[in-house]
């Protein structure tokens, strides 16, 4: 008991003051509370799952990705920079959707259908009808180059309508790609700028199947690439080759957002649809071509103007092992879903 020993008397007996008793207690404390945290420390995992799946060098490619998504966040309803990140069920949700369901507002979904998408036009429409903003004043732009497809025309409810553009046949799905956001500019200057407040670009091989309501409303709206929701940012297949106007440099980028759905008020699209067509046409002119086509250049735009308003990969989803693990689904890629279908199931989802 050497902690003891200057408690010894000249006589040899142990005697302890009240203070002498208090300063043992607090010493015996310290050494417990060394201990316990010691042991707490031992006993803590090495590390978090998702520095397992990243190799040391910047910029590698993840071996495991499925580990990395069991360490994706939860649902936060907010970006770093302050904007809304929407998931329809939220109570921030409900309130931005009576926020706008009081107003009168005039909203258009766009589809751009060309070739052998045509087969997926009618299930999209549908499934708009019953799920797309019910109970707002809707118009339907169809940019297509076989207005044919659309008959017999599609029944639409009250306060609903459709406008079909034609457009120059583009076939192969490159040359669509070069080509989309200079369609989309100039769909946007005219007719599109004088009828809609506010205009949503998506996917035609898309469906609706559950609400999507007046919460997607925002002057800039962008929607979360299901598959890379909660990965880090050295997973983004953003553009990195410095010769495209699309290069996203290494310290760039907050998300990483999917090109099948995404709005905003009809000034704030054309100006988006314009940019990237610019920079579309520098890279063709240096027979440069981004590895995510228009995506690509969505992305550079949206680093450098960044969202008003961000949709949750519930507005984007389909059935993948990287998939983002979310409550509810409301609008779904059937494209992207019937890649991954064999030859039976395709013909079995219509594919």
């Amino acid at each position: 008991m050497a902690l003891f020993l200057f408690c010894k008397t000249p006589t040899g007996a142990f005697r302890m003051t009240r203070l002498q008793l208090l300063l043992c207690c607090f010493l015996l404390s310290l050494i417990i509370y060394f201990f316990h945290v010691r042991k707490a420390v031992v006993g803590v995992k090495s590390a978090h799952p998702l520095f397992h799946a990243l190799e040391v060098d910047r910029g590698r490619i993840m071996t495991d990705m499925s580990v990395v998504k069991a360490a994706e966040p939860q649902t936060p309803e907010e970006t770093p920079w302050g904007a809304p990140l929407v998931w329809g069920d939220t109570r921030n949700s409900a309130w931005r959707r009576a926020k706008f369901a009081e107003r009168g507002i005039r909203i258009g979904l766009l589809a751009l259908v060309v070739g052998t998408y045509a087969r997926f036009i009618r299930r999209f429409l549908s499934s708009a009808e019953t799920h797309f903003l019910p109970g707002q004043m809707v118009t339907y732009y169809i940019l297509t180059d076989n207005p044919r497809s659309l008959d017999p025309p599609i029944e639409l409810g009250p306060e609903r309508q459709m406008k079909v553009v034609t457009v120059a046949e583009l076939p192969g799905w490159d040359r669509l790609a070069q080509r989309r956001m200079t369609l989309l500019a100039e769909a946007f200057r005219d007719p599109i700028g004088s009828e809609v407040e506010y205009i949503f670009c998506a996917d035609v091989d898309q469906e609706f199947v559950a609400p999507v309501g007046e919460e997607i409303l925002g002057d800039l709206v962008a929607t979360l690439h299901p598959e890379l929701y909660g990965m880090p940012r050295n997973s983004f297949p953003y553009e990195i080759e410095e010769v495209s106007s699309a290069c996203v440099e290494e310290d760039e980028g907050d998300y990483y957002y999917t090109s099948e759905f995404y709005g905003g008020l009809v000034s704030e699209m054309f100006s988006l649809a314009h940019a990237c067509s610019l920079l579309i046409l520098q890279d063709q002119a240096n027979g440069v071509t981004a590895r995510g086509l228009e995506e690509s250049y969505l992305n550079r735009y949206l680093i450098d103007h960044r969202p008003t308003c961000v949709l949750s990969p519930e507005y984007s989803w389909w059935d993948s092992a990287l998939a983002a693990n979310v409550e509810a689904q409301r609008l779904i890629s059937l494209g992207r879903q019937c890649e991954v279908y064999d030859k039976q199931q395709r013909e079995l989802h219509k594919c």
